[in-house]
């Protein structure tokens, strides 16, 4: 059986960094994982939300009825939409009036819940990235990664002790990345794709214990094991 090809649509390379080794932790066999946004050849939709949200409306305007069945993304055996949960709080305006201007068809931000539990503004959230892809639902190779508030919860979990004061409430600390790079030397964690990649092995190896402290991860792989990607 060759090896099954995801794309992933992401906020940002780190994202990619860590979905990634959590993918690894996940699936039984090797899997070729492509890069769909941010795209080098793409400057103009950017990064973060407001790149997942040009790269949903570009779909979008294909009016195609799924993911799978777009003529760009046929290829792949699984298409994962990544947003990190903390978009819940962001507005239209935040980026810009080129999206507030569509925001009119679009499901409201902000859809943040109160935290804990992170489910009710995941769910939200992903009613507005449905939105944002003008379907009433995704297809059996679509899935949304959310993880809350941001994908540095998985990261955190698995390479701070396990008694660590960031641990608590872990899914709600908007402020995550920032107390990260804040820590002492030898402890702390700056954003950058080199940085993550040295720390990639940990979150693949302590996969468990980032399920066990964070219930969107564990989501994420209940989603992945009920894909077609396992046999």
């Amino acid at each position: 059986m060759s090896e099954p090809r995801i794309a992933l649509v992401a906020e940002g390379p780190t994202d990619l960094v860590l979905i990634e080794a959590a993918l690894r932790a996940i699936l039984p066999q090797p899997f070729v994982l492509t890069l769909l946004q941010p795209e080098a050849t793409r400057p103009d939709l950017g990064a973060g939300w407001g790149g997942v949200f040009k790269w949903c409306q570009a779909f979008r305007q294909r009016g195609v009825a799924s993911l799978s069945s777009d003529a760009t993304l046929g290829q792949f055996d699984l298409v994962i939409v990544h947003l990190d949960a903390d978009v819940a709080e962001k507005t239209y305006a935040d980026y810009g009036e080129g999206m507030l201007s569509q925001a009119t068809s679009l499901a409201p931000l902000p859809c943040a819940q109160p935290c804990p539990p992170a489910t009710p503004s995941v769910e939200a959230l992903e009613r507005v990235l449905l939105s944002w892809l003008g379907l009433a639902d995704i297809d059996s190779k679509t899935l949304f990664c959310i993880p809350s508030k941001a994908s540095e919860a998985w990261l955190a979990a698995a390479a701070l002790s396990a008694d660590h004061a960031l641990l608590v409430g872990l899914e709600c600390n908007t402020n995550l990345e920032t107390r990260l790079a804040q820590l002492p030397k030898g402890q702390k964690i700056r954003k950058s794709p080199r940085e993550y990649r040295s720390l990639a092995g940990a979150l693949t190896t302590r996969w468990t214990q980032v399920k066990a402290r964070c219930p969107q991860a564990l989501l994420f792989e209940q989603r992945i094991l009920n894909t077609s990607l396992i046999s």
